[in-house]
């Protein structure tokens, strides 16, 4: 059963940093990991993906504070975020697509990790 679990959420005064992680368990392979948030009451929006090939993908909101990276060998993806707004707050969700143990490709979700952003 593959697994994503995210961690390092927390609070944070503005202009702070948080790095936080999502580790894919029950899968030998992830071929693309992602950042999503959800603030409350707003709808669920991309932050930042990574895939095997090409280069990073960021929201134009986060350009130039927050960097994606992975441990391909650990099928962990990190994302540093620096320089936090009040507006950066949200529950933070990682997404997959990854190998099942049927062999096939899914999208998985983790259960999501709080980020908080204090003025």
């Amino acid at each position: 059963q593959v697994k994503l679990v995210e961690s390092g959420g927390g609070s944070v005064q503005a202009g702070g940093s948080l790095r936080l992680s999502c580790a894919a368990s029950g899968t030998t392979d992830c071929i693309d990991m992602s950042w999503y948030r959800q603030a409350p009451g707003k709808e669920r929006d991309f932050v930042s993906g990574i895939a095997r090939v090409g280069a990073p993908r960021y929201a134009d909101s986060v350009k130039g504070r927050f960097t994606i990276s992975q441990d391909n060998a650990k099928n962990t993806v990190y994302l540093q975020m620096n320089s936090l707004k009040p507006e950066d707050t949200a529950i933070y969700y990682c997404h997959g697509s990854c190998r099942n143990s049927w062999g096939a490709y899914s999208i998985y979700w983790g259960q999501g990790t709080q980020v908080t952003v204090s003025s």
